[in-house]
């Protein structure tokens, strides 16, 4: 039985091909880890939103929006944004200002060294947090060491069959702090809105992890079991299927459909047979962390527990650098790519 004084300890999850093959250093500078988000529309041209499309090299999102909303002599919740970026990189991302009634400010005034706005447009809805298709990275990892026979090998079976789509290691803080505050959250500790949310996502992440851990243990992680809910690859949409039928099976052979593992919090299960066997195995091995969710309203939900990791390149460059650019969907992590190849610092 978990309390408040008990440590969550956050496992190294397993792996789907073999461990990591080498080792290196991400993120040495922040151009060593460029993001370019991808929304899921597009901008209309008219409305009283204006969308603005912003690199930003070493600045936290939320710091960049601060600044927005400052500059354009806006409230801070008239500046939206669809997802967090890493600080600790060269970020390309959108953001939109609600300006009723009002013309743009010169833009090109809200630059910096470290901000540059690459493109304005205007829309006639505030951007929602998520509403992406997805992120492209392309990464340098530096001092690279390892096997590169094997790291070849592990390349290619990411981009045909994808990774275990695990939330990444700063969902949960450092040594899975924001668990812990969640633990400690659930068993009456005061915390703050913002803190609030982290805290929920991580609880939440920690269990799903838990699940899809074990089924890579299983090595069904991307296999059909008798009452899973399947999600159609680059989409939010599931079917439930007790039983799967030569279709399904075809279908995640393609890469076209993924089974799924709770995000878990009230509502009705949403799937049955051994999947609801195995996850309620896992959920029920947590009670505080599963009834601190549910009291606290939290929605049950679905991920999925492959990932396809699209346009995947690689080249070694000199100087022991490994270069990688691949594309995920919106919630997917590169450092669950990358942990599948290297140890890094």
């Amino acid at each position: 039985m978990e309390s408040s004084t008990q440590k969550v300890e956050i496992p190294e999850w397993p792996y789907v091909y073999g461990g990591p093959s080498g080792t290196g250093k991400i993120r040495v500078l922040p151009t060593d880890f460029i993001v370019e988000e991808h929304l899921a529309f597009e901008p209309s041209g008219e409305g009283e939103h204006a969308f603005l499309q912003i690199q930003k090299t070493g600045e936290n999102t939320e710091f960049v929006a601060r600044q927005l909303a400052r500059f354009a002599n806006v409230r801070q919740r008239d500046v939206s944004f669809a997802g967090l970026k890493d600080r600790h990189a060269v970020t390309t991302q959108w953001f939109s200002v609600w300006l009723p009634g009002k013309a743009d400010p010169d833009w090109t005034l809200f630059q910096t060294d470290t901000i540059k706005v690459r493109q304005v447009i205007r829309h006639a809805r505030k951007l929602k947090r998520g509403v992406l298709s997805g992120n492209s990275f392309t990464l340098q990892i530096k001092e690279w060491q390892g096997e590169e026979q094997k790291t070849l090998q592990q390349l290619e079976a990411i981009k045909l069959n994808g990774v275990a789509n695990y939330f990444g290691s700063q969902r949960f803080g450092h040594n899975g702090l924001n668990v812990q505050k969640a633990l400690e959250m659930f068993e009456g500790a005061k915390v703050g809105r913002e803190q609030r949310s982290i805290y929920l996502s991580a609880a939440r992440s920690f269990l799903f992890n838990q699940i899809l851990s074990y089924r890579v243990t299983q090595q069904i992680w991307n296999q059909a079991v008798s009452g899973d809910t399947y999600i159609f690859d680059g989409s939010h949409s599931s079917f439930k299927s007790d039983q799967p039928d030569a279709e399904i099976l075809r279908r995640i052979e393609a890469n076209d459909l993924h089974p799924s593992g709770a995000l878990y919090g009230k509502g009705n299960e949403s799937v049955s047979g051994y999947a609801l066997q195995l996850e309620n195995a896992i959920i029920q091995a947590y009670p505080l962390l599963s009834k601190g969710l549910v009291t606290a309203g939290v929605e049950n939900d679905r991920r999925a527990l492959r990932v396809n990791v699209k346009d995947l390149h690689w080249q070694f460059l000199p100087e022991n650098v490994l270069e990688l650019s691949f594309t995920l969907p919106a919630g997917a992590y590169a450092t669950t790519v990358l942990r599948e190849l290297i140890h890094f610092e």
